[in-house]
């Protein structure tokens, strides 16, 4: 697997991550979500780079011009639900992109919260033989979500290329997918990878809970 670490580079992209962070200005939900949305804008212009491309000709208003564009049936895969505004990022560039859901959680197996499960309870999403698929979640702590979800997404077809992005991924995890996809045709992109994740299986640094903070907090 090819792993991107945009934050290896200096852009605008670290500003948004400084503020996703920063405990008094992820306060504000709106804007919490809208960096999510710019920083899915970043990614997305990034695996763009990644697809297959041809020439096509094209009837401007004084002559004929030539334009290389992507040729990839593109499918937005998300999952739920504090993937909605980086599924949208995503769809923003990608606007003619089939789109797939997954509703997956994650929950503590044992008392002291160090062993986590996930469950995947529903899938919607188009056929998916030949297509790309770009799966999209905000965190990548363990690895599992991505996991379970594009085996549930599998079950709607086998995708011609998988690509992945998140916003900040842990070191384990994305070592952990590595050894899922071992070949180099499958990318992913982060935002950001962390160094840890601690007892509870939470990424740290990190951000805290994603999901609560794009739309508050559940019981």
């Amino acid at each position: 697997m090819k792993v991107i670490n945009l934050s290896e580079s200096n852009s605008v992209l670290n500003k948004y991550l400084g503020e996703l962070r920063n405990v008094d200005v992820q306060k504000e939900r709106m804007r919490f979500r809208m960096n999510i949305i710019r920083i899915g804008h970043i990614e997305a212009y990034e695996i763009s780079k990644f697809l297959t491309y041809s020439e096509k000709t094209i009837q401007a208003p004084l002559n004929k011009c030539k334009i290389s564009t992507y040729d990839d049936d593109v499918v937005v895969g998300t999952v739920f639900r504090a993937g909605l505004p980086l599924h949208q990022a995503f769809l923003d560039i990608f606007d003619e992109a089939g789109n797939a859901f997954v509703s997956a959680y994650r929950y503590y197996i044992d008392r002291e919260m160090s062993e986590v499960g996930i469950k995947v309870e529903y899938c919607a999403s188009p056929a998916l033989n030949g297509k790309t698929l770009i799966l999209v979640d905000p965190m990548l702590a363990t690895g599992g979500s991505l996991e379970l979800a594009y085996e549930a997404l599998k079950t709607k077809g086998t995708p011609k290329r998988l690509v992945m992005a998140c916003v900040i991924a842990s070191k384990s995890g994305v070592e952990y997918l590595q050894k899922m996809f071992p070949n180099d045709d499958v990318v992913l992109v982060c935002g950001v990878i962390d160094p840890l994740l601690n007892e509870h299986k939470l990424i740290v640094p990190g951000l805290g809970d994603a999901g609560d903070l794009m739309y508050g907090e559940k019981i």
